[in-house]
């Protein structure tokens, strides 16, 4: 275990040392800030909901939502209990307000691809790969911004789409 936290505090700190520019900041903070509580994806689903034709969407991305916070909150951020990187890495400045849970998984990254993979299965593929790369971009925000190690964000990006494919095919069955 300490290799893999030795390589995500390099990780974390090359992208503050690399990748980190003026320009850029201001756009992934925001972008970071509307997943906050799976906000944009919740009021995105909420809003598929008014339309009878888009109301399964908006429901099965309502309940991916769900099964990551089950998955995420309720059982995997207790048992890891993992602690955020800026409270290891005195050198790694943040670009956001400390957060109130553990590090471990991201989720962020578990609420975006939830949502992003119902999203991608069911609408036209070119909407679908759109939100689907904007999930994985607020996902890897978490790492830019310095709240998350890569592998709290990979790990979520895979509760993610675990839980989105989840939906889908009880979704499927339920024809």
């Amino acid at each position: 275990m300490s290799d893999l936290q030795s390589i995500d505090e390099n990780i974390l700190l090359w992208v503050q040392e690399n990748l980190r520019s003026e320009k850029l900041t201001p756009a992934i903070k925001t972008l970071t800030r509307l997943g906050d509580y799976g906000l944009l994806w919740i009021v995105f689903s909420l809003a598929l909901m008014i339309n009878k034709k888009t109301r399964k969407t908006g429901t099965m991305s309502l309940l991916s939502i769900c099964l990551c916070f089950l998955i995420n909150n309720m059982i995997l951020k207790n048992v890891v209990d993992r602690d955020r990187p800026y409270d290891v890495l005195e050198e790694l400045k943040i670009l956001i307000d400390r957060q109130p849970d553990s590090s471990f998984p991201s989720g962020h990254a578990a609420n975006s691809l939830a949502s992003a993979i119902v999203f991608y299965k069911m609408f036209e593929k070119k909407t679908g790969i759109g939100i689907l790369i904007a999930g994985f971009v607020m996902a890897l925000s978490r790492v830019y911004v310095g709240v998350h190690y890569l592998s709290d964000v990979l790990v979520g990006i895979g509760v993610g789409i675990f839980s989105g494919l989840s939906v889908c095919k009880f979704a499927k069955k339920k024809k």
